[in-house]
């Protein structure tokens, strides 16, 4: 009679340790495969002054991965939930600041650098990261109208509630609504895509 082949025993889990190796694979695999975001726009030049009184202008953000939305301080609906709303993507994108945010104002004769310093400070922006812009109106109405295809700054203060994802060469590519439950998720996975791509 032949004896028995003996099995080396396994160590606990080591089925389940290949299972997630496999996932993890798989994982790597879909989001290497992910096909590229489209480009939907370029953002003009601009020249405008934030918070700190400093001047901003495309030239400050090239090189940068950035999101972008358009508020104003006194506004008594969306704009303190958007607001909030990029405080949440400032604190998940900590560990890499050259990710900028940028909020552009649609009250200019109101929201001077003073009022959207304040305003800043209420919301715990990091001002080396999150410009809070004002300027003239013409200049403003043309990136809210022409550059980002979302709202005049006309003086009606009717503005867009969507954000918007621009790459390191100012190119938009993507637009996403700050009323759906999951945009921030889609937004912050789309940035971090971003973040990877070479320009």
């Amino acid at each position: 009679m032949k004896p028995e082949a003996v099995t080396e025993p396994r160590p606990p889990g080591s089925g389940l340790s290949a299972i997630y190796l496999v996932a993890a694979s798989l994982l790597l695999v879909s989001c290497a495969s992910r096909p590229p975001l489209p480009v939907l726009g370029q953002v003009p030049d601009f020249q405008l002054t934030s918070q700190a009184a400093e001047t901003v202008n495309r030239h400050t953000l090239e090189g940068h991965v950035w999101v972008a939305d358009f508020i104003f301080t006194t506004c008594p609906g969306p704009c303190p939930r958007m607001s909030s709303q990029m405080h949440e993507i400032q604190k998940a994108t900590a560990t890499t600041p050259d990710v900028k945010l940028v909020s552009f104002t649609v009250d200019p004769a109101h929201d001077t650098p003073a009022v959207l310093a304040a305003y800043s400070k209420h919301f715990l922006a990091d001002s080396r990261r999150w410009y809070f812009l004002t300027g003239a109106q013409a200049s403003l109405d043309q990136l809210g109208r022409a550059g980002f295809k979302l709202n005049p700054v006309d003086g009606s203060l009717d503005h867009s509630t969507r954000f918007v994802l621009v790459d390191r060469a100012t190119r938009i590519r993507g637009y996403y609504s700050s009323s759906d439950d999951d945009f921030l998720k889609t937004l912050l996975r789309d940035l971090r895509q971003l973040e990877r791509e070479k320009s």
